[in-house]
């Protein structure tokens, strides 16, 4: 019995890698997904297209999740659709390392609108759109909350606040039975992390040094945890930042 049966999702940062990955996850256990990317429309319709060609349902919508008129565009496009929503996966995230003395006031807006602010537009939304059910919000952080490595600051406190967004977040909405969760992952093999040269890097080569399973992840290692978080299998988790990391710390 499929575990997201007659469910509706919004991934957010869909197009690519770990949001993807879980995009084809909820869809496979039977959800309607709804597939947002900011500019990779291609990408994003062979998601949808691999999802419908096994029998599923998904639409792409367009959106920049930094923007408050696209976030309301993106959940009025999954209303008009799918009538009503179950689940948001906040997974739109940037990032960018750099050196102390080369960190912009540029690139810290971009890091935190997309990261921190478009995690809170987006809950925001669909706490309107969550029927008296209540719903599932999780939150992709990163284990680079607390291991903070170098050339990381700015992205590093992006994720701690959205660890603090989730659990401030799953107590303010716990009474609604709204469940706020983080999945937290370590270093995974995506087209951002390739396009920005980290393979076979001495970044790369550390973070596999540091991670007792031996290896870098890939995105369908954590997509199996966000359906477990979507599902009745974790009706009785909230507030929790779970680390997928390979025991990377």
């Amino acid at each position: 019995m499929s575990k997201l049966k007659d469910k509706i999702a919004i991934v957010t940062g869909a197009s690519k890698g770990i949001g993807a990955s879980i995009a084809r996850h909820l869809a496979n256990e039977g959800a309607a997904v709804v597939v947002n990317y900011a500019s990779s429309k291609q990408d994003a319709e062979r998601v949808v297209a691999d999802i419908t060609r096994g029998g599923g349902r998904a639409i792409a919508v367009q959106g920049n999740v930094a923007r408050q008129a696209d976030v309301d565009r993106l959940f009025a496009e999954t209303k008009k659709a799918f009538g009503r929503l179950d689940i948001l996966v906040n997974n739109a995230g940037v990032y960018e390392f750099a050196p102390l003395e080369q960190v912009t006031e540029e690139s810290y807006r971009k890091q935190f609108d997309t990261n921190v602010l478009g995690v809170l537009l987006a809950s925001q939304a669909a706490v309107r759109h969550f029927d008296a059910d209540g719903g599932s919000i999780i939150n992709i952080s990163s284990v680079a909350s607390t291991a903070t490595p170098p050339m990381s600051a700015v992205y590093s406190a992006t994720k701690a606040a959205v660890d603090a967004v989730t659990k401030a977040l799953a107590k303010e909405l716990g009474a609604r039975n709204i469940r706020v969760n983080a999945i937290n992952p370590g270093t995974v093999e995506t087209e951002g992390v390739h396009a920005a040269g980290f393979i076979g890097s001495d970044f790369m080569k550390d973070a596999i040094a540091k991670t007792p399973l031996g290896r870098i992840g890939q995105p369908q290692d954590i997509a199996p945890v966000a359906v477990f978080l979507a599902s009745s299998d974790g009706a009785w988790v909230t507030g929790e930042t779970l680390a997928v990391s390979g025991g990377l710390r």
